[in-house]
């Protein structure tokens, strides 16, 4: 067996996981530490004869790595060594080292928490930090803590920066893996690219054919651009060389093509996303070219939707890809960008925890029992903002109830394994009979889009594939009589997965008499999954989402004059959604299935330009009206509120007041700035407190014309009652006796100084200033002169007749010399007149 560089740190390995439970591997590209740990590790005396269980991020590197080590030993796949992923197992009695994609160990830990039979858990390229590999480890952490003291964890990666990971597995055992198999050397672009993609990577292609031996292992961003390249391609490349696409939506076959070696005297340029960046060994490679692309789901917290993004590729990921090229020979790297903008590359691809959708992740963080994300150990916690609309997603497919705990229904979505959105609509399809159906439209979302090229965005309509997938099913032969630009591989290959889906999953019998008007139910099965984004047609064309958000079409088309729709996929880039794919809804459906989450809403409205009240009756579901129309018979109690509701928006000014009642108010304002006891009435309080002094007497009203006829000095009175009103009148009198007998009115208009204003010589004789409100507050005199213009302000009548009433008499007296100015004040005899009755006689 050749010697591996990781070969050298096995050993230092072995010894760190015997006297502890974790630890973390670091190696580089082509070291080896995918299929020669695990081996090393297996006859460990700590395991004793428990299995390995190796995580790999994708399923091709699942079934490459279980291949390679089972012919290290001399097996086939399946004895000492197997693998399980999704739709495909194999595994025996024998198996002692099971290499799983991530999804498989979360259902293996959901399934048996403790992992009997499991002494190891290796998580390989760990530094590619998908949602389930940060899950798999927080329920592999929490079932060591509690359950399995012995268990053993070891985290491997070729650019995982070890502290935080070993600092959360509470480990000092880092173990590093120095130098790949062989020397890459590293070329970059002299400047940046200017031109599209495919010219370049076309034009990169043909010159390393020309200048290198060996294979090209080619990196872009997703499977359109690779369709782009080989179509470059054809027919300008030598003879002896194969192109080969390598995605995640092709065949297992076909991927298995695309990473063997090229047949004697031939040689082959795979065009890969970054399905071949890590755990792989393409046959014969040298050669790569890297876009320095990558495309991932971004998931937007403000619109609650995921978006494909093609993004720059950061340093660790761009290091993998460099390093397929030194797995079996020397290499070489072409990087399809300049030195200086390398510099300016992200240290480190972001956590998909930190980009994707937690939907999923949401539902097994309550399926294992947790109330909450902090009951578990992350390296990167869920964020909040996200991972709270997930939880919302899930109560409203009813798989989490108020609390947040798991229901029934949403036990049976996890244990389907699917996204919960796919797996809620199969749930709901099979008790529908339309079980069948829901499994290939199920594939069909899940999947890449059948159409191919313009015909995609022409035709959004969903109905339009999987009336496409139903009947290639009933007749393959027939396909080529279809006028569908579809892609045949990926028809078949959706056909494939539904039809494992329907055998596995345990659905119920089907209807043959609803499947056979299966494109009546096509939409309600889509809602079904995106309940969120039902959506309404506007009379512009636009649609409303039941979520609030708009969305549009980029083409003209047929599906865009249906009054509903159910949206299965929408790019959020800008201010709208547009839609991608979708189905039409009927208001029948929406009426039937989705009546409880109905709101049935009066809005009982005051009509400003009208002058009265207006009652209509809203049907809603979400942010979209299904019905706005009047109601004839709105109740009292309805009207009542409305009109309570005007003079809470409009204030109390709109109420009949006079000069009496506004009196009274004042009156009742200035007994409760000196006693709390008394009730605010400030406009502002009556305002807010209308419902309890003002409803009573308007029960019988309508319009703004009602309101006039109110008597607000009655209801203010009433509301104190008679015992206050009595006091009312003898704390906070309407008005003062002053000694010329005059009945004079108190003002109240600033409830800390009442006033009154009277004529000078009306209040000869009056010593003390007149005080109210139990004593309390002293009544401001305004004094006039005998044409009732204001000579003085006081609220101190005696200092004012010692000190300062002879100023003013002097020049009252010259100006008014026919009235009466007495020298004494105080014993003089007040008047109306001129002067008293008994001076004029004398």
């Amino acid at each position: 067996m050749t010697l591996l560089p990781i070969d050298n740190v096995l050993p230092e390995l072995q010894e760190h996981l015997r006297k502890g439970c974790s630890a973390v591997l670091l190696a580089e590209p082509g070291a080896g530490k995918t299929t020669r740990t695990p081996l090393k590790l297996l006859n460990e005396p700590w395991l004793d004869g428990q299995g390995i269980l190796l995580l790999e991020p994708r399923r091709l590197a699942a079934r490459s790595a279980a291949t390679y080590m089972a012919k290290q030993l001399g097996e086939s796949v399946g004895e000492t060594i197997g693998y399980r992923i999704r739709s495909d197992s194999r595994v025996s009695s024998r198996t002692r080292i099971t290499v799983v994609t991530e999804g498989i160990l979360t259902r293996m830990l959901q399934n048996d928490p403790a992992l009997i039979g499991t002494g190891l858990i290796i998580f390989d390229e760990f530094h590619e930090r998908s949602i389930h590999a940060d899950l798999g480890l927080a329920l592999a952490l929490q079932s060591q803590q509690l359950l399995r003291e012995d268990l053993r964890i070891l985290i491997m990666s070729a650019t995982l920066d070890p502290e935080p990971i070993a600092q959360l597995l509470g480990t000092s055992s880092v173990i590093q893996s120095l130098g790949r198999n062989y020397p890459v050397e590293t070329r970059y672009l002299t400047t940046s690219i200017k031109e599209h993609l495919e010219v370049t990577v076309e034009r990169a292609i043909t010159s390393a054919l020309r200048a290198h031996q060996g294979s090209i292992l080619v990196f872009l961003p997703g499977a359109r651009e690779i369709r782009r390249v080989e179509r470059r391609l054809a027919g300008i490349i030598p003879s002896d060389v194969i192109v080969t696409p390598l995605f995640g939506a092709l065949s297992q076959a076909e991927q298995q093509r695309a990473i063997e070696a090229a047949p004697p005297g031939k040689r082959k340029v795979v065009l890969a996303t970054s399905i071949a960046e890590s755990s792989l060994t393409v046959d014969g490679v040298t050669v790569v070219i890297d876009s320095g692309l990558r495309r991932t789901d971004l998931f937007s917290s403000r619109t609650g939707m995921s978006r494909l993004v093609t993004t720059r590729a950061a340093r660790d990921s761009a290091d993998q890809r460099r390093g397929r090229a030194g797995r079996t020979a020397p290499g070489v790297c072409y990087r399809l960008w300049s030195e200086s903008d390398d510099h300016a590359l992200a240290e480190r691809t972001p956590p998909e925890m930190l980009e994707a959708d937690l939907t999923p992740l949401a539902l097994e963080v309550a399926a294992w029992g947790a109330s909450s994300t902090d009951e578990l150990d992350w390296l990167d916690a869920p964020p909040v903002a996200p991972y709270n609309q997930a939880v919302q997603v899930l109560r409203q497919l009813g798989a989490l109830d108020d609390q947040h705990r798991i229901t029934n229904h949403g036990i049976k979505m996890s244990e389907l394994g699917l996204h919960p959105r796919l797996a809620h609509m199969l749930l709901r399809a099979d008790a529908l009979g339309l079980g069948r159906v829901a499994c290939r439209l199920a594939a069909l979302l899940e999947e890449r889009d059948l159409f191919k090229g313009q015909l995609a965005g022409r035709d959004c309509d969903m109905v339009s594939r999987l009336s496409l997938l139903m009947e290639y099913d009933r007749s393959p032969s027939q396909l080529g009589k279809s006028h569908y630009d579809v892609d045949q591989a990926e028809l078949r290959r959706i056909l494939d997965v539904s039809r494992q889906w329907e055998k596995g999953l345990g659905l119920g019998k089907f209807s043959e008499e609803i499947e056979q008007d299966w494109q009546r139910y096509c939409g309600l099965l889509i809602s079904f999954a995106y309940p969120d984004r039902i959506a309404r047609r506007r009379p512009d064309g636009r649609y409303l989402l039941r979520s609030a958000r708009g969305a549009v079409f980029t083409h003209q088309q047929p599906l865009g004059m249906e009054d509903f729709l159910a949206i299965a996929e929408v790019d959020d880039q800008g201010t709208e959604s547009v839609i991608l794919l979708a189905a039409s809804l009927t208001e029948s459906d929406l009426n039937t299935y989705y009546r409880e989450d109905m709101s049935d809403e009066k809005s009982v409205q005051w009509d400003e330009d009208a002058g009265k009240v207006k009652v209509r009756r809203r049907l809603t579901l979400g942010a979209i009206v299904l019905k706005d129309v009047p109601d004839p018979n709105p109740t009292q109690e309805d009207i009542t509120q409305a009109l309570l509701q005007a003079v809470r928006v409009q204030g109390v000014s709109i109420l009949p007041w006079n000069s009496k009642s506004r009196l009274l108010q004042a009156r009742m304002q200035f007994m409760h700035k000196l006693d709390e006891r008394w009730p605010d009435v400030s406009d502002e309080a009556l305002t807010t407190d209308s419902e309890q002094w003002l409803a009573p007497y308007i029960s019988n009203f309508r319009k703004r014309a009602d309101l006039q006829s109110l008597s607000l000095y009655s209801i203010l009175e009433n509301w104190l009652g008679w015992d206050r009103t009595q006091q009312l009148n003898t704390e906070a009198p309407t008005h003062l006796i002053i000694p010329s007998g005059s009945k004079v009115q108190i003002h109240y208009d600033d409830a800390q100084a009442p006033y009154v204003a009277v004529r000078l010589q009306e209040v000869f004789g009056m010593m003390e200033t007149p005080r109210i409100g139990y004593g309390q507050v002293k009544i401001t005199m305004h004094l006039l002169s005998p044409a009732s213009r204001p000579v003085q302000v006081t609220s101190d009548l005696q200092s004012f007749w010692k000190n300062t009433y002879f100023d003013v008499k002097k020049d009252l007296k010259g100006r008014y010399p026919k009235h009466y100015w007495p020298d004494d004040p105080l014993q003089a005899t007040a008047t109306r007149k001129v002067r008293p009755e008994a001076e004029g006689k004398r």
